[in-house]
């Protein structure tokens, strides 16, 4: 029990993704019972690579997930495809040397690993698919493939982008073709001096090439990704490195060496979409996280970070509240989605901004859009000092509903 002297509640987590596990874990830390509802046999990875800015890892933290030697910290800049740099994203000193960098570059499944570390025995259930749920304001019930029931006082979709707990909710609704997709892999080879804590986002006239260090088990390496417009309703039936290979070339050192140096399997490839920002995320005693609740591209490299960030100032809110009480249930899930929405829908909106402008501009303006990349600040306004500033305000955020947390659960 609380110091408020809130009784325990059961909350149902559904799907065991970044969202779904820190969503877990805060709601452990919060003094609830927690049931985190898996569909597949295991919690899997579901891609390779990754990169996390510091207001995720801090939440990690303080969700007791080892953070220490998770990813290569590294600083960013947008170059065009020779090389010639337009934006770097400065962070103050006090976050680079708490952080070692703006952001981490890792691996998806060695995240997977150590948030699978911190749940508590018990909490994770998987072959465990979730078939149906209905809710009243005494109670939510989960339906399940299997033909068993789980009851619950809160139920949270973490189950991404085509999430059945927000069909639930809001009913259907379309996906948002970015008609680009993404091939993307990582190496360990030790004989590429490529300058190690740098990220490098390219752009030639049509693709962007970036690669990135990575930290993955205590080895070195690097994971990279390169970019193009493509039909999202056009299957794609090419070899994945090959392609990969072609569109890196034009690219500056170190990328063309990188592609060449990793292994086939080693290469994924995926369709970006994402989804409009819901005007609400909570109804009645359910609400939505991560990807179910703004799905976003990778043009962000902030899509596992909000879905960390979603479950843990999610399960803040949830301390020293009465589940039973369905009033305050509302109260608390109003009061967690409120400030997350306008964050989360700027990313969301930004990154489809700039894959639109990178990818489809017409080819005539082309050389008008590079000119003014190459020689004017726009994009560093847009993008060098808007990101930090916004990166900075979620710490700061993280730092009083902590201190509000602490005052709550002692």
């Amino acid at each position: 029990m609380s110091k408020s002297g809130a009784t325990r509640g059961r909350v149902a987590v559904v799907g065991a993704g970044p969202a779904g596990m820190a969503t877990a874990l805060s709601v452990h830390q919060a003094g609830h019972d927690v049931v985190l509802l898996e569909r597949y046999k295991r919690a899997r990875a579901a891609g390779n690579i990754l990169n996390l800015w510091p207001p995720p890892i801090k939440a990690l933290g303080l969700l007791g997930v080892d953070i220490d030697d998770l990813g290569a910290p590294c600083y960013s800049e947008f170059r065009n495809a020779v090389g010639r740099r337009r934006v770097k994203i400065d962070l103050s000193e006090d976050v680079i040397r708490e952080y070692g960098g703006g952001f981490i570059g890792l691996l998806r499944p060695e995240l997977y690993e150590r948030l699978l570390a911190a749940l508590p025995p018990g909490v994770l259930q998987v072959d465990r698919g979730v078939a149906s749920l209905e809710q009243d304001e005494a109670g939510v019930r989960l339906h399940l493939a299997d033909g068993s029931v789980e009851e619950a006082d809160v139920v949270i979709g973490a189950d991404g982008i085509d999430s059945l707990v927000r069909r639930t909710l809001w009913g259907e609704s379309p996906k948002r073709e970015h008609n680009l997709h993404v091939f993307g892999g990582f190496t360990f080879a030790d004989d590429i001096d490529a300058q190690p804590g740098l990220c490098i986002v390219s752009h030639s006239r049509a693709v962007q090439g970036s690669w990135t260090a990575i930290r993955n088990k205590g080895r070195n390496g690097y994971q990279w990704w390169v970019l193009e417009a493509h039909d999202g309703k056009e299957e794609f039936v090419g070899d994945l490195h090959t392609r990969a290979t072609t569109l890196g070339s034009e690219f500056a050192f170190p990328l063309p060496q990188l592609i060449a140096a990793t292994k086939p399997s080693d290469v994924q490839r995926w369709v970006i979409r994402d989804r409009k920002p819901l005007a609400q995320w909570s109804k009645g005693r359910a609400t939505l996280v991560g990807d179910a609740a703004h799905p976003t591209s990778p043009y962000a490299a902030y899509g596992a970070g909000m879905a960390t960030e979603d479950g843990y100032f999610l399960g803040r809110r949830l301390a020293g509240v009465d589940l039973s009480d369905y009033r305050a249930v509302r109260q608390a899930l109003d009061a967690f989605e409120t400030p997350r929405k306008p964050h989360t829908a700027r990313q969301v909106q930004q990154a489809y901004t700039l894959g639109q402008m990178f990818h489809h501009a017409p080819r005539p303006l082309r050389p008008v859009r590079d000119l003014i990349l190459d020689r004017t600040p726009f994009l560093q306004k847009v993008v060098g000092e808007s990101s930090p500033v916004e990166i900075l305000k979620q710490i700061e955020i993280i730092d009083r509903t902590e201190l509000d947390f602490r005052s709550v659960v002692g």
